[in-house]
């Protein structure tokens, strides 16, 4: 059968099923006009909770002056070639030794992206002789760096301390002298809000040799007493092992950092294939994220505006009848029971907010969490007020009535 036939003859997965009624509304909506907690959609403005920028950097004047000034002093051409051969430069190695600093570890190598960071960070990590023991909510980066893995891998379930340990176990029976073994968590659960156990893992090393490696990417410049990451916010930074961020959400940038033992990111450095062979990014976008991390470590009162926005719309939320399940971090999520809400009341339910009462999130479902779980996240930020937290839970309310009968607003 011809390749392009297959491929066309029938959707592939749930939400390639959904895509023509979805497409511009669910999917790949066009907002429009400066960053910031009220943008354009469909000519109108809308009171927007789908923006990661938590901090509200990405239209403070310093950031945006800085980012002019670094565009014009730099141009978007350099590096012209990897960072091995042309792309090294002084702005680099400062902002790696400021966000070591800030992760507090000895070395942190910067990355041009989550996604393929992440990838190429468990490439360079194990070999097919090495087992990775695995969250099974984390991210589609890790999961997907797990499929590449040529070795051996388990799953935990969600958070479950008890089977992960039995997991352990498992692989300490299964593992020969020379296999070693990589245990990846989350700091924040981008979809749920939920922390990973950090501490509980940490813990396990008492009893089972491993290295943790977390991704903090919704944590990092947001939790923890300085901004720090989830593992300062539980007390444990120390125990993780590689620390791996990005300025992609808190940082309203791009790019991401993995952090560590010196002699470990030294050995990254000559090993990660997305680094090596690829372009580096921008000098003016590695020089405005180092205006980025100075404001995340000298601006407490944005992370402490988006923590009060965040916890308003949850209690709010909460009371109003809705489920945000156990979030503990700003991402917030509404989830529904979908044995009981068909696909496309759901989408009803968010087209009315947008359409009667300029209220824009968004809305997903399987693979992007679980089965049978719908689910509409909110993301505060420090540019959101108290008002825009009122608006928000009336309009809920009233578009729940309307569309849901009220009755599916019901934990999942």
């Amino acid at each position: 059968m011809d390749l392009f036939e297959k491929l066309t003859s029938g959707p592939r997965g749930p939400l390639a099923a959904l895509s023509h009624a979805i497409h511009g509304k669910a999917s790949f909506p066009r907002l429009r006009g400066p960053i910031g907690s009220r943008m354009e959609w469909n000519g109108r403005e809308m009171l927007v909770w789908s923006v990661n920028n938590y901090l509200g950097l990405a239209n403070l004047p310093e950031v945006r002056e800085a980012d002019a000034e670094f565009a014009n002093r730099y141009g978007l051409a350099a590096p012209m070639g990897s960072r091995m051969m042309t792309g090294e430069t002084d702005e680099l190695e400062a902002l790696e030794t400021e966000l070591a600093d800030y992760a507090r570890k000895p070395a942190a190598l910067f990355l041009n992206y989550g996604y393929q960071g992440m990838l190429s960070l468990i490439d360079s990590l194990v070999t097919r002789h090495d087992w990775i023991v695995y969250d099974a909510e984390c991210h589609a980066c890790i999961i997907d760096g797990v499929r590449l893995h040529a070795g051996k891998a388990k799953s935990f379930p969600h958070n479950d301390i008890a089977r992960l340990e039995t997991v352990l176990q498992q692989v300490d029976s299964l593992r020969k002298p020379g296999d070693s073994v990589l245990v990846i968590s989350e700091g924040v659960f981008g979809m749920s809000g939920v922390q990973g156990r950090l501490a509980d893992i940490v813990a396990l090393k008492q009893k089972h040799e491993f290295r943790l490696l977390v991704d903090d990417a919704h944590g990092f410049g947001v939790m923890g007493p300085d901004g720090g990451g989830t593992g300062e916010e539980q007390g444990v930074q120390d125990g993780i092992d590689l620390y791996f961020g990005t300025f992609a959400k808190a940082g309203a940038s791009i790019g991401a950092f993995v952090a560590g033992p010196a002699e470990i990111v030294w050995q990254l450095r000559y090993t990660m294939r997305s680094q090596i062979f690829a372009k580096g990014l921008p000098w003016p976008i590695v020089a405005g994220n180092r205006v980025r991390l100075r404001l995340m470590r000298t601006r407490p009162d944005l992370r402490k505006q988006c923590l009060a926005v965040s916890s308003a719309l949850q209690s709010g939320l909460r009371e109003a009848g809705f489920d945000v399940g156990a979030t503990a971090a700003p991402v917030t999520p509404v989830m529904f029971d979908l044995r009981d809400l068909d696909v496309a009341v759901g989408l009803e339910f968010m087209d009315r907010l947008r359409t009667k009462y300029d209220v824009f999130c968004s809305g997903v479902i399987y693979p992007v969490v679980p089965q049978g779980v719908g689910q509409l996240r909110l993301i505060p930020t420090a540019d959101h007020t108290m008002a825009d937290v009122d608006q928000t839970i009336t309009a809920m309310e009233s578009a729940a009535h309307e569309v849901l009968g009220w009755s599916a607003a019901v934990p999942a």
